[in-house]
């Protein structure tokens, strides 16, 4: 399948800060205001997706045809027409992104609902199922292409997401051309491609996949929804829809059988809750000095019952750690662990001014979560206290007329209250979860992918 050229163009370097750079400029004064007008209006409306969508489509036409016409872009090439056209909807969708994404709360619940069906499948769907040739069962592959998808809330700008999908896709497609040509077989089409993105996806279970795929049909420019990337995305619409509706049917699979299979799904996720919550409620219901009730009948010696009346000796936290380090690193499926903090995969030039907010909350639920633990150990947790000693470093972003640098990367984190409160041994967990990968994720610049 031939690239698509808008896509290609639009993945220049200059896109993000060349943008803002022109932007600076005295004769861009006139966008400057177009642009920060519509923001403010857009955020002061009762939440319209279908309207949004229409005028974020008309305002990003607009904006571009003027400036096609504008001195500030005189000679330009289209490659630089293109990069800033790509700009202009990166900037806009960042700042509107917590008013546009999942705007209605029946996108909310069909997140949930969606997510929900997918944690059931999981635990019983095999590639048989979908008619998987075993040819095209690549463990290692179709893992890589889960954390690609997994990462696409991590990132508030349509094209950044869309670019998470096409990574995601492009490593499956090359699962199945290798393997065919391995086998001497014919090219695979989409007969073979959609059943492996359908069991990728709900192994991935990515978050908020419903509202993400609305997100990008109604904010990602429209002129630049084409070709490969327009193919990949109808697959991954299409792989969303057949989740949603999957039965007994659809998995090759008698009634029965599947609606047992989902019941046992269902309890074996409602008793994991339960036996924490279970663990919980026994750990506060017994005191530390608290004896044993002895048998009945029965008589104990003195040893035996100051043994009963002994404290139990508990894990030191130190011991807490490395077992869970070591547990970590023997879970293949180690990156579903931390999808849910986006920060762990940022760097500190990834991080902008509007994160600080995010990240102190984290901090504060850290602390938090360790003082308890340390409470209850009992251990010191002076070096927690030591460690909120130190400032933390951020970068900062002025409004255009400032005439300051951007901070890279500036919409490419989602604000989360979430914190990463597991204190374990992260040099070797990082070394697992920052493995080479066959393509490469958009920076914060926009940069290409590359296969």
């Amino acid at each position: 399948m031939e690239n698509a050229d808008a896509f290609v163009s639009s993945t220049a370097p200059l896109t993000w800060h060349d943008f803002l750079e022109r932007m600076r400029h005295p004769s861009a004064a006139d966008f400057v205001k177009s642009i920060k007008s519509f923001i403010v209006s857009f955020t002061n409306r009762v939440p319209d997706p279908e309207r949004d969508s229409v005028s974020v489509q008309e305002f990003l036409a607009s904006m571009e045809g003027a400036f096609r016409s504008h001195s500030l872009f005189a000679g330009c090439t289209e490659e630089e027409l293109e990069s800033a056209g790509e700009g202009l909807e990166k900037y806009v969708m960042t700042k509107l992104f917590n008013r546009a994404f999942a705007s209605l709360p029946e996108d909310v619940k069909h997140d949930e609902e969606l997510s929900e069906k997918m944690s059931l499948l999981q635990q019983f769907i095999r590639p048989e199922n979908l008619d998987i040739k075993p040819t095209f069962q690549n463990e290692t592959s179709w893992l890589l292409a889960q954390k690609e998808l997994q990462k696409i809330n991590m990132y508030k700008a349509p094209r950044d997401k869309i670019v998470c999908i096409l990574n995601c896709c492009k490593v499956i497609n090359n699962l199945l051309l290798n393997a065919s040509i391995a086998s001497n077989e014919n090219t695979p089409g989409a007969d073979e491609f959609l059943p492996v993105l359908i069991f990728v996806t709900i192994k991935a279970n990515p978050p908020q996949l419903h509202s993400n795929l609305l997100y990008i049909q109604r904010y990602r420019r429209q002129s630049r929804l084409v070709s490969e990337t327009a193919y990949y995305f109808t697959n991954i619409l299409s792989a969303e829809s057949f989740i949603w509706n999957i039965d007994a049917q659809s998995l090759s699979m008698d009634a029965e059988e599947f609606k047992n299979n989902m019941e046992s799904a269902r309890a074996l996720l409602s008793g994991l809750e339960t036996n924490v919550g279970n663990q919980n409620q026994d750990t506060s219901h017994h005191s530390i000095g608290e004896p044993a009730s002895p048998e009945k009948g029965g008589t104990k010696s003195v040893n035996e019952a100051e043994k009963d009346h002994a404290p139990p000796k508990k894990p030191s936290i130190s011991d807490l750690e490395k077992k869970g380090a070591a547990d970590l690193l023997k879970d293949d499926e180690l990156n579903g662990h931390f999808q849910e903090y986006p920060f762990l995969y940022a760097s500190a030039g990834d991080l902008t001014i509007d994160d600080v907010e995010s990240l102190l909350n984290s901090y504060k639920q850290l602390v938090l979560k360790y003082v308890c633990l340390s409470k209850g150990m009992p251990i010191s947790s002076s070096s927690v206290s030591d460690s909120a000693k130190t400032e933390p470093q951020t970068d900062t972003m002025r409004n255009f007329e400032d005439g300051t640098n951007a901070s890279k990367g500036e919409d490419t984190r989602i604000q989360e209250s979430s914190s990463f409160s597991s204190l374990v041994d992260i040099d070797n967990i990082e070394m697992k979860l920052h493995t080479d990968a066959s393509v490469r994720h958009p920076g914060p610049d926009g940069d290409e992918a590359s296969t």
